[in-house]
C-alpha cells in the first residue's frame, strides 16, 4: 500500500477552512489570571502590612531594629531578640537538617536497595504530614527533657569553654531543643528534595568515574555532588523558608525568652513565636501595630533571604541551568 502523494494545494485549503477556535484565547486569558494572582497576593499582603503598623513604624523608628527592650507598659519596642532567635534558631537548624538530609539521599539513591529505599523514602517524608503542634508536644514532654540529660549536659561538661555550651541546661526548654525539632520539621523538604536531584544525574556521571577507578564515595563526590550541587542548593532555600517562618512548634520549646545569647542551652524567641503568643494580649492599638510591624520584618527577612540563596545558587552554576531539579 503506497501513501498518498503529498499535495501542497490542498493542505493550503484544509487550513484556510479551519476555523480558531476558543480555547487558545480561553487558556491565555486564564493563565495571565493565575500569574495576576500570586502577584497581587504579595503586593497586597506588603501594602496591607506596611498600612497596619505604619503607627508601630512612626512610633518605633529604625531604633527597632537594633534595640532589645520590650516593655508593653512603657510601650518601648525592640525587635533585635526576636530577630536575633529567628535568624540562629532556623540557620542552625538548615545546617543540620542539611547534614542528615544530604546523607539521607545519597543513601537511599545510590546505596540503598530498593526494599529498603522505598519504606524510608516513604517515611521521611511522612513527617513533611506532621503538624507542626504535634511536633510541639512531643519536643516538651519527650525530646527536650531527654536532649537536657543526654545531650547537653555531657556537652556542657566537656565543652563548656565554648560560649556556645557555657550556660549549664537548668531548664528543658530553649535554643536547643527548638532547632532540634526545627531540623527535624525541615528534614523532610531537604531530603525529598535532594532525593530527586541526586536521582536526575545522569548515569554516564557515575559510570565515568568507576571506569577511571575510583571508590563508591569518590565517585559521588566527584561526580554526582558537584552536578546536583544547584538542586540542593535550592533544597536548603525551601527548607530555610520552612525554618524562618514556623510558629507552633518553636514557639513551644523555646521558651520565649527576649534574650541575646551565643549559649544555645539558654531560653530565646522567635519574631514568629511573639506574634503568636502576644496578639491577642495587644490591648492597644500601637501595640497590635507593633506586632505587625514584626510580621511584616519577618516577610522582608523571608525574601531577602530567598533573594539572596537564589544569588548564590546562580553564582554556583554560573547562570546557566544545571541538571537539578531546582533551577
Amino acid at each position: 500500500m503506497t501513501a498518498a502523494p503529498y499535495e501542497p494545494g490542498r493542505v493550503r485549503a484544509l487550513l484556510a477552512r479551519r476555523r480558531p477556535g476558543f480555547g487558545e484565547p480561553i487558556f491565555r486569558i486564564v493563565v495571565l489570571l493565575a500569574a495576576l494572582t500570586v502577584l497581587a497576593t504579595i503586593i497586597g499582603l506588603v501594602v496591607t502590612m506596611t498600612v497596619e503598623s505604619r503607627r508601630g513604624i512612626a512610633h518605633n523608628g529604625w531604633s527597632f531594629l537594633w534595640t532589645s527592650t520590650w516593655d508593653q507598659v512603657r510601650q518601648v519596642f525592640g525587635a533585635l531578640p526576636f530577630v536575633y532567635g529567628t535568624v540562629m534558631t532556623s540557620v542552625t537548624a538548615l545546617a543540620l537538617a542539611m547534614l542528615v538530609g544530604v546523607g539521607v539521599a545519597l543513601f537511599l539513591v545510590e546505596l540503598a536497595p530498593a526494599w529498603v529505599a522505598r519504606p524510608v523514602g516513604f517515611m521521611v517524608e511522612m513527617l513533611a504530614a506532621i503538624p507542626s503542634v504535634v511536633f510541639g508536644l512531643w519536643g516538651i514532654f519527650i525530646l527536650a527533657p531527654w536532649l537536657q540529660q543526654h545531650v547537653e549536659l555531657p556537652l556542657h561538661q566537656r565543652l563548656g569553654w565554648l560560649p556556645f555550651f557555657s550556660t549549664y541546661p537548668t531548664t528543658a526548654v530553649g535554643n536547643f531543643a527548638a532547632i532540634v525539632v526545627l531540623a527535624i520539621m525541615v528534614l523532610p523538604t531537604v531530603a525529598a528534595v535532594s532525593r530527586d536531584v541526586i536521582a536526575a544525574v545522569p548515569r554516564s556521571q557515575r559510570e565515568a568515574a568507576l571506569a577511571l577507578g575510583a571508590t563508591r564515595w569518590e565517585m559521588m563526590r566527584l561526580g554526582v555532588l558537584p552536578y546536583a550541587r544547584s538542586g540542593i542548593l535550592g533544597a536548603g532555600i525551601l527548607g530555610l523558608a520552612r525554618g524562618v517562618g514556623e510558629t507552633m512548634a518553636v514557639t513551644m520549646v523555646i521558651g520565649n525568652s527576649p534574650t541575646i545569647t551565643l549559649s544555645l542551652f539558654k531560653q530565646g524567641y522567635t519574631m514568629a513565636s511573639v506574634i503568636a503568643n502576644e496578639f491577642t494580649e495587644a490591648t492597644t492599638a500601637l501595640y497590635r501595630s507593633t506586632l505587625i510591624e514584626i510580621g511584616l520584618l519577618l516577610l522582608v527577612i523571608t525574601l531577602l533571604i530567598n533573594v539572596g540563596a537564589r544569588l548564590l545558587v546562580w553564582r554556583v552554576t554560573g547562570g546557566q541551568p544545571s541538571g537539578g531539579a531546582l533551577q
